[in-house]
């Protein structure tokens, strides 16, 4: 049987797998509250990688990049609630509520936390909207959110400094960031969004820290790190090609050889 993905209304995403998936780089312009309800998530990121484990919440903070690998339960069943609480709705609610943040989060940039009683019970009342019995009209749906938002305050009051920071991202170290990040498999303007730039200012800030154009650097720099990883770490192309950004087993067969003069069998 196929995964599926389902959008139960537009900032709730049901997503249900029935064997071992792996997924596809990410990126998210948003915060996203998430409810692991079966199985449980392997999540790669810049600073390495979490599991997510069955009733456990995730609260993630925008502008992430993020890789996941979807592992079933005992009984099959892979089940997964995610909830975007995008910019405008924490706008509105700040302004209702009069809350005002002058001071960014500075903790951890991936939260994890066990659920209380009163977000376990949320989520599992989002059930008839996923099994059909219910319907989610625009109003619900809003009302829903905002019962998120009301639900993680009273959690953790300091998470008002992650919801309601809508200041834009600064300029960061480019080639500290692309050193973390190339193995992400995302658009040039994804890494220009996550390192405070335009495009344009992007690709010339590139092009001065690195004198080479992004998508040639990436493409020397994962297949650097390929050849590290076969010749000093014995491992296989197929085991590792799509964790450094390449697309198919035979782009990255065909660029190996292009770049060293040989294929990954000959340097055994």
């Amino acid at each position: 049987m196929e995964a599926k993905r389902e959008i139960i209304f537009d900032r709730l995403v049901y997503s249900c797998v029935f064997e071992k998936q792996r997924g596809y780089e990410e990126f998210y312009p948003d915060h996203f509250l998430g409810f692991q309800l079966s199985g449980e998530t392997h999540v790669f990121h810049d600073q390495g990688s979490t599991v997510i484990r069955e009733n456990t919440v995730v609260l993630v903070k925008k502008n992430q990049l993020i890789r996941t690998i979807k592992y079933p339960s005992k009984s099959g069943e892979y089940k997964f609630l995610s909830i975007t609480l995008d910019e405008e709705t924490l706008q509105q609610y700040a302004l209702e509520n009069k809350i005002v943040v002058k001071n960014g989060y500075e903790g951890k940039q991936q939260l994890f936390f066990e659920p209380n009683d009163f977000l376990h019970s949320y989520f599992i009342s989002l059930a008839p909207y996923i099994n059909k019995t219910k319907e989610a009209t625009p109003r619900l749906a809003d009302l829903k959110i905002r019962e998120a938002i009301e639900l993680l305050l009273q959690s953790n009051p300091d998470f008002k400094y992650i919801l309601f920071d809508f200041t834009q991202p600064y300029k960061i170290n480019l080639e500290e960031f692309m050193n973390h990040n190339y193995m992400f498999n995302v658009p040039v303007e994804s890494f220009a969004k996550l390192t405070g730039r335009s495009v344009s200012a992007f690709k010339r800030d590139f092009s001065k820290t690195f004198n080479c154009a992004p998508k040639q650097w990436l493409r020397e720099k994962r297949l650097e790190e390929a050849y590290y990883l076969i010749k000093h770490k014995q491992q296989k192309p197929a085991d590792f090609y799509l964790d450094l950004g390449f697309e198919n087993l035979s782009h990255f067969y065909s660029s190996f050889k292009r770049k060293f003069g040989l294929t990954t069998s000959e340097m055994k």
